[in-house]
């Protein structure tokens, strides 16, 4: 694709990236096949293609977002799918990033629009915010129903339940049972550790059987992308700064073979770190090293070996791919692989491709779309026949809650391992094997 940046434009090191991510682009259209919103809406400017053509005049005239671009701008998903599908190369993700880094500084929002937005930065990435919002959203439970748009669609992703924080994390180490074998830190997260402890218990279980340590870095927190994805760039660096300090005093202090995320979201953020910090002489080394260090609980596991299953009765599962996972890291077969090692038997879902629906915040930004692209995710994981879903992201859990139980892929690591049933499990009719093992665990 032919540019027309002037040389004091290129003098930007964001412009220069952008440039080149630009003319990498041959427009040949194959990303549109596997963009949601294009298979959805059939609209062009709502494809990768189209929001490139767009994403490039804005910042050629260097002008602020007019309402068009930025409603096609805010309905991308940045399920990286394109870029999964994408024959040239184009590293899409880095230009929507600094097109909405461009909306944020320049367009007019809606007073509300700029209410929400300021609202879900406020709240999400902080656990004791984020857990007091929960808790009205309980008090609120009875009128829900009668709630529609962004507040309704926050309503229904409020969980049932709600546990109390999880003593896993708060900053600590947690010794490894047995010879040691290695030594990591979790990030703990922010939105996961009100929405679901038990992922983090389950990963903390996993590797402590298997011999490695886990710290929980005092310091460390949000990973920085639910703010970054609004463009909000700021404070989406100062977040990621803050953990790239923790962690590297907790390497110079006790050593780190790695740093674990379990939920491919953040794992994906983090593991661009190195990008984000590149024109910071004081941080970006560290930010390159702890972006080198980052591994998804799945790849950790696969390095280290899984034990063998000490469950009987195997159940199918049907995989859900996370987008992160499968297009922002390339993660695919190897969860599959250790599901299918534990003894699960594992089922392909149709269209894995594409995105649920969560992304983020997306799913309360834009619930319409959210809630078609569930819609037709639930249809092709039912289709499956499978009791269990299994996923690799505290996001997509949240958005596929329904009849079908949903659990963290590690959840099921842990279980076959010799950690406890996940309890999302109990009570479902997994096999009489499965029943028999659930109540020798209980027994014991």
């Amino acid at each position: 694709m032919q540019t027309h940046f002037t040389p004091d434009q290129l003098a930007d090191p964001d412009i220069r990236v952008a440039n080149e991510i630009l003319r990498a682009c041959v427009h040949c259209g194959f990303c549109t096949a596997t963009c949601p919103t294009y298979v959805l809406l059939g609209d062009e400017l709502d494809s990768p293609r189209g929001r490139i053509y767009q994403i490039k005049e804005m910042l050629e005239t260097d002008r602020p977002a007019p309402p068009s671009v930025t409603r096609h701008i805010d309905r991308c998903l940045s399920c990286l799918s394109c870029m999964t599908t994408c024959p040239s190369g184009v590293h899409y993700m880095h230009l929507v990033d600094m097109a909405r880094a461009h909306v944020h500084r320049t367009a007019h929002r809606p007073l509300s629009e700029r209410l929400l937005r300021g609202m879900l930065a406020l709240v999400l990435p902080r656990p004791f915010l984020f857990r007091l919002a929960l808790v009205g959203a309980f008090l609120a439970r009875p009128v829900a129903g009668l709630l529609r748009g962004r507040l309704g669609a926050m309503m229904k992703l409020a969980p049932r339940r709600l546990s109390g924080p999880s003593s896993v994390d708060r900053p600590q180490v947690i010794r490894a049972q047995g010879q040691r074998r290695g030594r990591v830190a979790l990030l703990s997260g922010c939105a996961q550790q009100v929405l679901n402890t038990a992922i983090n218990e389950a990963t903390v279980r996993l590797l402590t059987r298997h011999g490695v340590e886990v710290v929980i870095a005092r310091g460390a927190g949000c990973c920085g992308a639910l703010v970054h994805h609004m463009g909000k760039t700021d404070t989406s660096h100062a977040q990621a700064a803050a953990n790239i300090e923790a962690w590297m005093r907790e390497s110079a202090r006790g050593g780190l073979d790695a740093i674990i995320v379990n939920a491919s979201g953040c794992g994906t953020q983090v593991k661009d770190y190195g990008f984000m910090f590149r024109n910071d002489r004081a941080l970006a080394a560290d930010a390159a090293r702890v972006s080198g260090m980052t591994r998804d609980i799945t790849e950790y596991m696969a390095e280290i070996g899984l034990r063998p299953s000490v469950r009987p009765g195997a159940f199918p599962v049907a995989y859900h791919s996370a987008c992160s996972l499968q297009h922002g890291q390339k993660i695919t077969a190897l969860p599959k692989r250790l599901l299918a090692g534990a003894g699960f038997t594992v089922r392909d879902v149709a269209e894995a491709h594409l995105c649920c629906g969560s992304a983020g915040t997306y799913n309360i930004m834009q619930p319409e779309i959210a809630t078609r692209l569930r819609a037709r995710k639930l249809a092709n994981i039912a289709a499956t026949g499978a009791p269990v879903i299994a996923a690799g992201n505290i996001g997509c859990m949240a958005q596929l809650a329904g009849d079908t139980p949903i659990v963290h892929t590690v959840e099921l690591l842990d279980w076959a391992t010799g950690g406890p049933l996940p309890a999302a499990l109990k009570g479902v009719d997994l096999g009489p094997a499965v029943a028999q093992s659930a109540a020798m665990v209980a027994a014991e």
